[in-house]
């Protein structure tokens, strides 16, 4: 049992053409918690036990990580519809939604898809999809190399070959300092150790550059978030560095729109638990 969930219990819920598998805890209003990549839920063991005393925490691995499956279709509009399933099998027709960068770019999909479930938004680490690329340059290509690497099948060749140097690599190299138990980082290359998760996973990255980024085009000055949204970013790393305030960008997006810098490395939530919580349990307290 990771640290951090030993009051949780662990579920596998079917949604359309997969299976969502999580951890739930806690008691109060629901809290749907979206992980990042190279990781899974487990990335929020240093924040679940606070929260859980004040909301349902539910942390769940996205489609095709972890130990969800895939319904073949990658997109986020995809991975989102399969949270709001779940939850909806758990008994939650609407809940407030973290998410970490990839679980940033699903939680935000979900928001401007389904403004009626999702109450409110944290956003870790992350600007839109569309304005990544968009603004994509030379230092984003050599840190973020993975959005680029992603071309079939010499990824899941490569990354199947070693994931345990895939993983640890990108671990260390994002990360201020080494945040990670070694039974955390065990579960996080665990996955990579999966053919169908590795296929599944360089899937979501292909649909980022070309499904992804068409809905955020279709939707920019189209559709906002209509709920509260809280950005945070590391204050010394790329999202600070590329793109000034991120809150300016956010806004283009969301009308309530709060948020700040974390002194951390790109891992908020493994790095800084306490700043991030912070931030988090008076944005998500209910009347707020």
């Amino acid at each position: 049992m990771i640290e951090g969930f030993h009051e949780f219990d662990e579920f596998d819920v079917q949604v359309s053409g997969a299976t969502i598998h999580g951890r739930r805890g806690g008691a109060g209003p629901p809290l749907l918690l979206l992980h990042g990549f190279p990781e899974t839920h487990v990335m929020w063991h240093r924040v679940a036990p606070a929260l859980a005393r004040e909301f349902t925490v539910v942390a769940t691995d996205l489609s095709g990580f972890g130990d969800s499956t895939s319904s073949g279709d990658q997109s986020m509009r995809e991975l989102g519809r399969h949270q709001v399933e779940a939850m909806r099998e758990l008994g939650y027709g609407d809940f407030a939604l973290v998410g970490h960068d990839r679980g940033a770019r699903c939680a935000y999909r979900t928001a401007l898809d389904h403004p009626e479930v999702v109450t409110k938004l944290g956003v870790l680490d992350v600007v839109p999809t569309g304005d990544a690329f968009d603004r994509a340059d030379k230092d984003f290509a050599l840190t973020y190399w993975v959005w680029s690497f992603m071309t079939a099948p010499i990824a899941e060749t490569l990354i199947g070959g070693a994931p345990g140097a895939f993983v640890n690599h990108l671990l260390d190299t994002w990360a201020g300092g080494d945040p990670f138990p070694p039974e955390v980082r065990a579960e996080y290359v665990r996955q990579f150790r999966d053919p169908e998760t590795v296929h599944a996973i360089c899937e979501e990255y292909r649909a980022a550059a070309t499904t992804d980024c068409g809905h955020d085009a279709a939707d920019r000055g189209v559709r906002r978030i209509m709920c509260p949204t809280l950005v945070l970013w590391e204050q010394e790393g790329a999202v600070g560095r590329w793109y000034g305030d991120p809150l300016d960008i956010w806004r283009d997006w969301a009308d309530d729109v709060t948020g700040g810098p974390v002194d951390a490395g790109h891992f908020l939530a493994e790095e800084a638990p306490d700043e991030t919580l912070a931030w988090l349990l008076p944005f998500l307290e209910v009347g707020s």
